[in-house]
């Protein structure tokens, strides 16, 4: 997780970090709706389900496994 765009409403940035998205954090997808949406990403030890809108916010890059 690099972090939170930067065009990203303050609110929803702050929310976002309160869920534990937040930069250096691993994340992963555990599971997609059937039609993609919303996904289930794990972040430190718990589920977070969020909007494709919501995550679209979100810079991450892959890393190695």
């Amino acid at each position: 997780m690099l972090g939170v765009t930067s065009g990203a409403p303050e609110t929803t940035a702050r929310r976002l970090a309160d869920l534990g998205f937040t930069p250096g954090t691993a994340v992963e997808v555990v599971r997609r709706a059937p039609l993609r949406n919303p996904v289930i990403y794990r972040v430190r030890d718990y589920e977070v389900c969020l909007r494709r809108e919501q995550a679209a916010l979100l810079r991450v890059a892959e890393t190695a496994r």
